[in-house]
């Protein structure tokens, strides 16, 4: 099956690309400039209308990897290859008409994180965010290091959003990625912290 069929069999009603590069912070150059990205799908919820004890695995099985390939293969194409990004996320926006467990179906699932994380050759686990929304709202979602989670330069954010969704009875489905830190990383890394504890800072809290 050609990818526009699988789109069509899954209920994909169109793809959303943007990409941007921060030039400056605070007037200054970063020392890595970084572009980021984000892909988000807009589909048919195949479970809207259904309620609590319906079995969510078989649509899950079927559309969770289809959509994997479309974002992982768009983030690719925005940002030049897989060696070139560094960190990773994944989010979904359930429409009104639908479960916050609808979202989860298709991206907390073995079908969609794990070829995610296989195609961008990472190994941590990938940070997501879900919510339900209207039309239009946007998502806030989180990144870190695809293979170091500890690296806390890599620890952002982007936002994304699509005007004309989800419809309520819609889901949409975006994986975001940098290829490299935020643009000016000077906190430290978790792997060399020293030790603290409310112990190590008797004393010290106001």
């Amino acid at each position: 099956m050609q990818e526009n069929e699988c789109g069509t069999a899954c209920g994909i009603r169109k793809v959303v690309v943007y990409r941007e590069q921060i030039v400056t912070e605070s007037g200054v150059a970063p020392g890595r400039p970084a572009q980021q990205a984000t892909v988000a799908v807009v589909l048919r919820n195949p479970w809207a209308g259904t309620g609590p004890a319906q079995d969510l695995a078989a649509e899950a099985r079927r559309i969770a990897p289809v959509l994997a390939r479309v974002v992982t293969d768009e983030l690719i194409g925005a940002l030049g290859d897989v060696d070139g990004i560094e960190a990773f996320g994944k989010a979904a926006i359930v429409g009104t008409a639908g479960e916050i467990e609808h979202g989860g179906a298709l991206i907390h699932t073995p079908y969609f994180g794990n070829l995610m994380r296989e195609i961008l050759e990472g190994e941590s686990i990938i940070c997501f965010a879900d919510t339900r929304a209207d039309a239009g709202e946007a998502l806030v979602v989180p990144l870190w290091h695809k293979t170091a989670a500890a690296t806390r330069s890599h620890y952002q954010t982007v936002t994304t959003r699509v005007s004309d969704a989800p419809r309520s009875d819609e889901l949409v489905i975006a994986a975001a990625a940098s290829t490299g830190p935020r643009p000016h990383p000077r906190i430290g890394d978790r792997s060399t912290d020293p030790a603290v504890s409310l112990a190590t800072l008797e004393g010290a809290l106001c």
